[in-house]
């Protein structure tokens, strides 16, 4: 029981990930019929936002150690960093500490930026053209973004770890009455795993019962129609290409204390959530977030000792095992609209 619980908790985990970026692929997809393959690049530059901020909130100077000298007797120097100038040593370590929560921020505007001109400056001019073309250009799109990362942040991972309070494990061994120690869980995951749930539960809110959400789910129903009633449906569309970018973002920000970020971090989620949205339905929003849930769980409970001792190797391909079944018996996905990808 206790090793059912833990899969569960590691399928939850990695699910959080791939329905955060799944759900922004399928935004992309159901509103403006683009197959977006750079979106996983949006997620790796998320990362990368913190890692930003945690270097620039970490930029110190020299200053003289009162009262010490070295062997040749200068003044002892040591680096402070420019935020405790500003805001105290106390409150400036406090501020350094919580530096990947506060990316929330930093990122926000970063990415909704980087969608705006993604979609303006490259996507816009595919709208018509066949999904092949599409994914040509995007995919090329996010080598280009993963060689700039890698130009400017190395090739190295870069650990960006989590505040303090969060550094420890929770005990659901002890809560749920097995013996101490028997269940224990990273802090910062179940972090994350929160983070997620209020994420896509927002953006489900905001498409469910804002006017600006009614039109788009009008316009990712009937975009012709929407357009007739004098509703500027591309504007609207631009800007959910701006939140999607910024859910994939805010993804990434969360994550870099799970997985150290580097270069090719993006790549690797993309073609997993991918096969997710696939799995989901192409165009389904809820189908995007609850094949990103099952197929983590699923995933994780391949990845159990006694699963690889009778299939070696089988937690590397289960997730595109299912993605097949699910292509050969129900083209359009678990919850995907008749007739999308089912010509």
């Amino acid at each position: 029981m206790d090793a059912l619980i833990l899969q569960i908790l590691n399928g939850l985990d990695k699910g959080s990930a791939y329905a955060l970026i799944a759900l922004g692929l399928t935004l992309i997809f159901g509103t403006l019929g683009v197959v977006n393959f750079a979106h996983g690049a949006l997620f790796m530059i998320g990362a990368f936002c913190a890692v930003t901020l945690s270097r620039l909130l970490n930029l110190s100077h020299e200053v003289a150690v009162p009262g010490e000298v070295d062997f040749l007797g200068n003044p002892m120097m040591r680096d402070v960093p420019y935020i405790y100038d500003i805001f105290g040593e106390t409150m400036g370590a406090s501020i350094i500490d919580w530096a990947v929560p506060l990316s929330i921020l930093f990122a926000i505007p970063i990415m909704v930026g980087i969608g705006f001109a993604m979609e303006r400056g490259l996507i816009k001019h595919f709208y018509k053209r066949p999904h092949a073309d599409q994914i040509l250009v995007t995919f090329g799109l996010a080598i280009v973004l993963q060689e700039i990362i890698k130009y400017f942040y190395g090739a190295n991972p870069i650990p960006t770890p989590a505040p303090a309070a969060f550094t420890g494990s929770f005990d659901f061994g002890a809560v749920l009455g097995f013996d101490p120690n028997t269940i224990i869980y990273p802090y910062w995951r179940l972090v994350y795993f929160a983070f997620s749930a209020v994420i896509i539960g927002a953006v489900f809110a905001f498409l469910q019962f804002t006017t600006f959400g009614m039109v788009v789910r009008a316009g990712m129903a009937d975009r012709e129609t929407v357009g007739l009633l004098g509703i500027n449906i591309d504007k609207r569309f631009t800007i959910m290409f701006g939140i999607a970018a910024a859910v994939a973002g805010l993804a990434g920000v969360m994550y870099a204390p799970i997985n150290s970020p580097n270069y090719h971090m993006g790549m690797d989620f993309l073609v997993l959530s991918f096969v997710v949205v696939v799995v989901g339905g192409m165009g389904s929003l809820s189908g995007a977030v609850l094949a990103g849930f099952l197929l983590g769980i699923l995933e994780s409970f391949a990845s159990m000792a006694i699963v690889l001792e009778t299939l070696p190797g089988i937690n590397q391909i289960i997730i595109y095992l299912v993605a097949i079944i699910i292509l050969l018996t129900r083209p359009r996905g678990l919850m995907g609209r008749k007739g999308v990808m089912e010509e």
